[in-house]
């Protein structure tokens, strides 16, 4: 890439997001690059275009100005890139996706497989996280898209693709384990293995909801744990069914007399600046 398109491109994140380090790990450079970049631009152009302070950094009078002329040098650099990526037909490139576990175990698999029999030298990154740390990473762009909860942040682009139904997990030999459903009230009877992936807690949101007290003896992020630990007769907890697909332990799943659901979609931040690639990415999720 063209040294002086980097420097806009360090100036542009660090202006948006009031930081060298988010700049630096949006770009994946050090910080020092980073801020040795603008103060190269500044030297060049004999203007003071940043702000330093212990708080972050902000734009001076000057930098305003600057701003969007770099920002739409950057931009149309990016739609260059897309035209190219459509010219070489998607023969490189990587998609980075954000999601949580169940989706990474039983959804991707089939969508990758069936997009790579079409465009077998696209790369990807998977990262796995909360709900919370997804919608941070679409925002700074760490990653193209990302699978969340619905409803999301205002300010991504989104589209619903299934809803999930949450389920009572129990062990085999269970009192409810030949019934139809399990009570809802019957949550609170023992001790309950809670499991909450960020801010979101959809699961905590029953006991809300119904204006239960569980006896809550185990929090983590790990659907698997609170399985093993079902299983192991710990206790009994609420897993979504898509989680729960061929899985290994010898538990048993049941609908609550009530039922409750998450609806799960994809988002990303705009379909307009996402690159070709992450656009017929888009067209294959009907594959999961």
């Amino acid at each position: 890439m063209d040294k002086n398109l980097l420097k806009y491109m360090a100036f542009v994140k660090t202006a948006e997001y009031g930081s060298f380090t988010r700049a630096s790990e949006i770009l994946n450079y050090s910080q020092s690059g980073i801020s040795r970049m603008i103060g190269d631009l500044e030297a060049k152009w004999k203007v003071v275009l940043l702000e330093r302070g212990k708080s972050g950094v902000k734009l001076t009078s000057e930098g305003l100005k600057l701003l969007p002329c770099a920002k739409a040098i950057v931009d149309k650099y990016d739609m260059l890139q897309m035209e190219v990526d459509a010219l070489n037909g998607l023969q490189s490139g990587i998609i980075q996706i954000g999601t949580f576990s169940s989706v990474a175990t039983h959804w991707l698999p089939n969508i990758i497989k069936e997009f790579q029999k079409d465009y077998p030298n696209i790369d990807y990154e998977l990262l796995l996280g909360d709900y919370k740390e997804i919608e941070e990473w679409i925002r700074t762009g760490r990653v193209d898209l990302g699978f969340l909860l619905l409803p999301t942040s205002s300010e991504f682009e989104t589209r619903f693709l299934e809803k999930d139904e949450l389920m009572a997990v129990i062990p085999e030999g269970h009192r409810y384990a030949d019934s139809d459903s399990f009570p809802i009230e019957a949550l609170c009877d023992e001790p309950f293995m809670l499991l909450e992936k960020g801010a979101k807690a959809e699961i905590s949101a029953i006991f809300e909801r119904h204006k239960l007290t569980p006896k809550i003896h185990f929090t983590t992020l790990d659907d698997y744990a609170v399985m093993s630990m079902v299983e192991s007769g710990l206790g009994i907890s609420i897993l979504p069914k898509l989680i729960l697909k061929r899985t290994p332990y010898k538990i048993v799943a049941k609908p609550l007399s009530i039922p409750a659901y998450r609806d799960i979609g994809i988002a990303l931040k705009s379909s307009k600046t996402a690159s070709l690639a992450v656009k017929r990415f888009m067209e294959y999720l009907q594959y999961r």
